[in-house]
This record gives structure tokens, sequence and C-alpha cells, in this order.
């Protein structure tokens, strides 16, 4: 009886000490992961203080760029708007032309560019093509041109009208456009002032 009493003791004995090592167990596990979750928690908040201090940054960098830029994107905006009113007066100006008054002025730009060209010679023989005029305006353009002459029509992008007088030895190009480009080269200043006035130009332009 007491063998099986000291048996039943035994038995109890090795229970307690496995509930007791279970349990220890089970604490150091608890403390693994509550320590683990600790660090992560830890890790998580250095993680966020970290990308919203970059955000921070982001932001206050993107700002200094944007209002470093401003200036600039408002003097393009300004240019932009003072291409567009010289545009928009030069198209203005043309479309008040006459047909006679863009022949006469096509005349005195050719007649400029002969009178300048040494190498001229009337007599010449002479290819001539023209784009923006019709047949007779622009036989009409050439008319006081001695020698023998071919006329040909051409087709251009150029939105305004011009000849082109050829021989062997030169090229001479009467030009609407480049009256407009020689306008807006030297008198650009006046026209700006007269379209906008100095209020709006500033200290910019």
């Amino acid at each position: 009886m007491e063998e099986v009493q000291s048996t039943d003791l035994l038995a109890r004995e090795i229970l307690e000490d496995a509930r007791k090592k279970a349990a220890r167990i089970l604490k150091s596990a608890d403390d693994t992961v509550m320590g683990q979750n600790a660090e992560w928690e830890k890790k998580t908040k250095d993680s966020i203080d970290e990308l919203e201090k970059k955000h921070k940054e982001h932001c206050e960098a993107a700002s200094v760029r944007i209002m470093d830029k401003l200036p600039i994107d408002k003097r393009r905006i300004k240019i932009e708007k003072i291409e567009n009113l010289l545009n928009t007066a030069v198209e203005s100006w043309y479309k008040s032309l006459s047909r006679t008054q863009i022949i006469n002025l096509l005349n005195k730009e050719l007649d400029k560019r002969i009178a300048s060209c040494k190498e001229f010679t009337d007599s010449a023989k002479k290819s001539i093509s023209y784009s923006g005029l019709n047949k007779d305006e622009a036989e009409t353009t050439v008319k006081n041109i001695g020698g023998t002459k071919t006329i040909t029509q051409v087709s251009s992008a150029q939105k305004f009208p011009f000849i082109i007088l050829e021989t062997e030895t030169v090229k001479i190009t009467a030009s609407i456009g480049e009256v407009v480009d020689m306008l807006l080269g030297e008198k650009r200043a006046e026209l700006v002032q007269a379209l906008v006035g100095n209020d709006f130009l500033g200290d910019e332009v």
C-alpha cells in the first residue's frame, strides 16, 4: 500500500514539476513575444517618424521650388501674352491692307534688294517663283524687271506673300514676312509699349 502511495506521490511531483516548467516556458514565450512586440512597435514608430520627416522635407523643398519658379512662370506668361498681342496686331495690320498695298510693298522690297545687289544684271535670264499671290499680281510685281522671265507659282507654309528672283549668279527674295520681322526687330519696344503700356511691362520684360 505504501508502495502505491509512493508511486502516486512521485507522479504528482513529476506533474507539478512539469506544470512549473511549462509555466516558465509559457512566461518566457510571453516575455519574448512582448519584447518583440515592443521592438516592432518602436521600429514602426521610428519608420513612421522618418516617413513624416521626409514628407515634411519634401513638401518644404517643393514649396521652395514653386516659390523660386513663380517669378519665372509669371515672366513667361507675360512674354507669351505680349507675343500673342504682337502677332494679333501684325495679322490685323496685314488684313487691313488692300491687294494694291501688298503689291506695292512687295515692289518696294524687290526694288530695294535689286538695287543693293551689284551682281544683278537686268539682261540676265531670270527664274521667278512666288507664293501668296495670283498670277496677275505676281506679273505686276515684276513687270519693271527686264530680260527673259519664267514665272512659277510655288506652294509654301508661309502665311505672307513672297517673290523669289533668281539668275545664274544671284537669288533675291522680297517677302512681306521679312518686312514684318524687320519691323518687329527694330520697333519691338515701341510696339509693345503701344500695345500694353508701361504698367503692364513693369521691370520684367
